[in-house]
């Protein structure tokens, strides 16, 4: 049992008394100490609660009760969570004193199915744009030149780098699908309202999702199945029956009779070894049985756009306080966002939240002939650290192939698809679905990793 055993493999040993909760967290613990001072993935490790919670977990196991699939395995959260006792600084040095009285209820959801949280993961401030300048950026394992992705940036890194066996990510415009792309990872994005976010600091309350961020589907699936639903304390999360996520994917093999949407145009705009990627595991897919349907995706532009304008809009009406206090203390990315956000008149900002329910429309009724839509994740693979200006001041075209579907409330699953031959980074893609296919998208995944070995990569011994 090593640092980059899946997930699920760990918790069957686990179950089956092959792999010991305490020495599963010393390991890790010991493997951050070594990793982390390079890669800046933890922001806070919470090594004392982690043993705590594995010698429960081990008398727990030994007594027979079992809680599931994440009992007695080691995990990391991204530092927006409220966690009690425990400062939750949201990448910032304006909020680093926060201490909440209760977890977030993910957190607490977590906790209830025995799983060890072994720190808190760093993110860009206030999960827009940059990393505070204060703090050092997190890196990405695979060649620490270039962006690891964010805002979940800690998140990604860590857990390809093998810090952890799987951890949380939000996603605003793009924040679990970046850093799942840039490392490796399979991320799911799920349905606006299907997790709760009572406990967590906001990017933009009508954007931000919450999910997990894992080395393969069925890891991803794992977590997403004990904590998705409803939440008497989060009155937007959606009631919802909750699937057996992890196992619905047991016996998957081919994919027939599954509905692939691809949209040419889309991938015309990607750099060449994206798309030469994309259009090979395009070829895997329909050799799994899926069909392969030409469509004509609505607009995306429009809807970037819009999602931009509330993503600052709202940003700044969470930040105002702190920010008429004491603006010298915020990084100049999410200064400029509640600025800007301060700024749009009342017209701009209601032709963006119309703009939101048109495109909803729209996509909805391309859902009603397939199953799936095809997407490139960004439009290269890897952003350099010193040419990361780019990335920021063309957001247009950075957020083209993400923000759209925060703004339509959609899940998607971002996975690997190939590798660099020019810098040695994971190529992604990613899957769209209508609302709540969290259980197709995750089964599309897995089929594609049954078949494949991209997700088996990995960036350091």
């Amino acid at each position: 049992m090593d640092h980059y055993t899946a997930l699920t493999d760990v918790s069957a040993a686990v179950r089956a008394g092959q792999a010991a909760p305490v020495a599963l967290t010393e390991s890790l613990l010991t493997r951050i100490d070594a990793v982390n001072p390079t890669l800046n993935a933890y922001l806070s490790v919470t090594a004392n609660t982690a043993l705590q919670e594995a010698e429960e977990a081990t008398a727990e196991l030994a007594s027979g009760r079992w809680r599931g699939p994440l009992h007695g395995v080691p995990i990391a959260i991204k530092d927006l969570f409220h966690t009690a006792g425990t400062p939750s600084t949201f990448g910032t040095t304006v909020y680093a004193d926060f201490t909440a009285n209760e977890d977030a209820t993910i957190v607490r959801r977590l906790k209830q199915a025995g799983a060890i949280i072994l720190g808190r993961l760093h993110l860009h401030e206030g999960a827009y744009g940059e990393h505070h300048p204060d703090l050092p950026p997190a890196l990405n394992p695979w060649n620490t030149d270039y962006w690891p992705g964010g805002s979940s940036s800690g998140s990604g890194a860590a857990t390809a780098a093998g810090l952890c066996y799987g951890s949380l990510g939000t996603d605003t415009g793009g924040s679990i699908r970046f850093p799942s792309a840039a490392n490796g990872l399979t991320g799911l994005k799920p349905t606006w309202g299907r997790t709760s976010r009572n406990g967590a600091f906001p990017l933009a309350d009508s954007l931000d999702t919450i999910g997990p961020m894992c080395r393969s589907a069925a890891d991803a699936a794992a977590m997403l199945g004990v904590f998705a639903g409803a939440d008497p304390a989060d009155p937007t999360c959606l009631r919802a029956p909750v699937p057996d996520y992890l196992g619905a994917l047991k016996g998957v093999a081919g994919l027939r009779g599954l509905k692939i949407g691809v949209d040419a145009a889309m991938l015309d705009i990607t750099d060449a070894e994206t798309r030469a990627a994309i259009d090979a595991a395009i070829e895997v897919f329909a050799d799994l049985g899926a069909e392969i349907v030409p469509v004509t995706v609505p607009a995306l532009n429009p809807a970037t756009e819009a999602q931009l304008v509330i993503c600052e809009t709202e940003c700044a009406r969470f930040h105002a306080p702190a920010f008429a206090d004491q603006p010298e203390a915020f990084g100049a990315a999410l200064s400029g966002a509640i600025t800007r956000g301060l700024e749009y008149d009342s017209l701009t900002v209601a032709g963006a939240y119309i703009e939101q329910d048109r495109f909803k429309g729209r996509l909805a009724r391309l859902f009603e002939g397939i199953d799936l839509l095809v997407s490139p994740v960004t439009p290269l693979v890897g952003y350099r650290y010193d040419d990361f200006d780019t990335f920021m001041d063309n957001l247009m075209d950075s957020l083209g192939f993400t923000a759209p579907f925060n703004l339509s409330g959609s899940p998607t699953v971002t996975f690997p698809c190939g590798l660099s031959g020019a810098i040695g980074l994971p190529v992604a893609m990613q899957f769209i679905g209508p609302h709540l296919s969290e259980d197709t998208l995750l089964t599309a995944a897995h089929a594609y990793q049954q078949a494949t070995d991209w997700h088996l990569k990995r960036p350091l011994a």
